[in-house]
C-alpha cells in the first residue's frame, strides 16, 4: 500500500478541534471534548506548545493523510468529525 502521508497544512488545526483528545493537555487537564477547539491553538490555529515535551504524545503522534487532511481544512473537520462519531 503506497503511504499517504504528507505535510501538514499550516493553519488547518483541524486535528485540534474536531477530536476528542482524553490525555491532559497543559490548561485542559481532563483533555478536551470532540467539536471544542485546544486551548493551545492560537488565533492562527497553530499549536502554542509544538515540539515541547508537555504536548499530549496523541498531538505529536498525528500524522497529516490525504485521506483524512484532503485539499481544505473543512475537508478535514468533516472527516475527523465523521471519524469521531464512529469510534
Amino acid at each position: 500500500m503506497k503511504e499517504q502521508e504528507i505535510s501538514c497544512r499550516l493553519g488547518c488545526g483541524a486535528c485540534c478541534i474536531a477530536p476528542s483528545i482524553s490525555s491532559p493537555i497543559p490548561g485542559m487537564p481532563n483533555g478536551k471534548p470532540a467539536g471544542e477547539r485546544c486551548i493551545q491553538l492560537n488565533d492562527n490555529n497553530l499549536c502554542k506548545i509544538f515540539g515541547q515535551p508537555d504536548r499530549p504524545a496523541v498531538c505529536s503522534q498525528f500524522k497529516a493523510d490525504r485521506d483524512i487532511c484532503g485539499g481544505s481544512n473543512q475537508y478535514a473537520i468533516d472527516v475527523l468529525t465523521e471519524l469521531e462519531t464512529l469510534t
